[in-house]
């Protein structure tokens, strides 16, 4: 099985608490729904640093876009509250991979608000073009991720 295919898993790579704060808040009085693409954006980027993406990115001009970004609410957040926002890279394609989502209420105890998805691709910003992502980066990516059954 690819990396991370098991949508079931409770395993999560990379973990995060955020604050919610009184301006994440709309008119409607709950936390505005781009918020939640805020907070995936952070933890995919503690998890970037993490497996060198941004490294690469830094030495090379070759990193990621965002192709797709998908999002599930299941309630609204309001403030004051925190979350837990974990993310896992859930496929590894040539040039693109996968990553999960899910965000968690802790003032509701761990309650999952809302889970979501992202379809990414590496790119050489040069050239704007997809490039396959390279093995080093790929060994990083399996090895934070573990066990990947």
């Amino acid at each position: 099985m690819a990396p991370g295919n098991n949508p079931e898993s409770d395993k999560w790579a990379i973990s995060t608490e955020i604050t919610v704060n009184w301006g994440d808040m709309d008119a409607l009085g709950h936390v505005n729904h781009s918020k939640f693409a805020t907070w995936m954006e952070t933890a995919r980027m503690l998890y970037f640093y993490e497996v060198g993406m941004m490294e690469l990115y830094e030495n090379s001009n070759i990193g990621p876009i965002l192709a797709r970004i998908e999002v599930d609410y299941k309630f609204p957040v309001v403030f004051p509250d925190e979350v837990k926002v974990q993310t896992s890279v859930s496929r590894i394609g040539n040039a693109s991979f996968d990553m999960k989502y899910q965000i968690s209420s802790l003032s509701r105890d761990g309650e999952v608000a809302a889970t979501g998805k992202v379809v990414g691709v590496l790119v050489d910003y040069n050239t704007g073009k997809p490039i396959p992502i390279p093995d080093e980066l790929r060994e990083s990516i399996i090895d934070l991720e573990g066990s990947m059954d």
